[in-house]
C-alpha cells in the first residue's frame, strides 16, 4: 500500500477540534471538495457508521468506521471508489494535544492503485500529489472551522 500524510497544528483545544471533527457525518462542513454528505447509517458515530460523500465533479465515494476511539482517532475503509483507480483505500484522523492550547491533526491515507506496476508509479506520482492537495485542504478547512464562529455548539460525542 501506498501512505501518504499530513499534519497541522490547530489554535484550539483537543476538544474544540473532535467537536467539529467528530461528527463524522458532517464532513461537507469543512472538507473543501465535499459537496455533501448522505448517512447510510443511524445512531451515534463508532465502528460501522457509513457516509456516501458526495464531490462537485458528480462523483462520490463511501466510507465505513473501521476504527474509533472518541476524542483521539478514527479511521475508515473507502469503497465504491470508481472513476479513482483504486483496489483498496483507508484513512485516518488522529488528534493529540500540542503545546499550549494546541492540537496536533495527522490526515493519512493508505491506498493501493490498479494497473499493476503502472498502477504503483502513477499511486506514487500523480496520485500522491492529488491525495497531498486534498489532505492539506481538508486541514486548512478544519483549521478555519474550528477556529470560526461556527463551531457546533456543545455537543455530546
Amino acid at each position: 500500500m501506498i501512505h501518504h500524510q499530513r499534519t497541522l497544528v490547530i489554535d484550539a483545544s483537543p476538544d474544540a477540534v473532535w467537536a467539529v471533527l467528530g461528527r463524522f457525518m458532517h464532513i461537507d462542513e469543512f472538507a473543501p471538495l465535499v459537496k455533501s454528505v448522505d448517512a447510510l447509517t443511524t445512531g451515534k458515530d463508532q465502528v460501522g457508521s457509513k457516509r456516501r460523500c458526495h464531490f462537485d465533479d458528480g462523483g462520490s465515494v463511501v466510507e465505513e468506521v473501521t476504527e474509533w476511539e472518541t476524542n483521539r482517532r478514527y479511521r475508515v475503509r473507502l469503497s465504491e471508489t470508481d472513476p479513482m483507480p483504486l483496489t483498496e483505500a483507508y484513512a485516518e484522523l488522529s488528534i493529540k494535544p500540542h503545546g499550549s492550547g494546541q492540537t496536533l491533526v495527522e490526515w493519512s491515507m493508505d491506498y493501493r492503485v490498479k494497473y499493476g506496476p503502472f498502477g504503483w508509479l502513477l499511486g506514487q506520482t500523480m496520485m500522491k500529489m492529488m491525495m497531498g492537495k486534498i489532505l492539506d485542504g481538508n486541514l486548512q478547512g478544519l483549521a478555519a472551522r474550528v477556529t470560526s464562529n461556527q463551531t457546533p455548539e456543545a455537543q455530546t460525542i
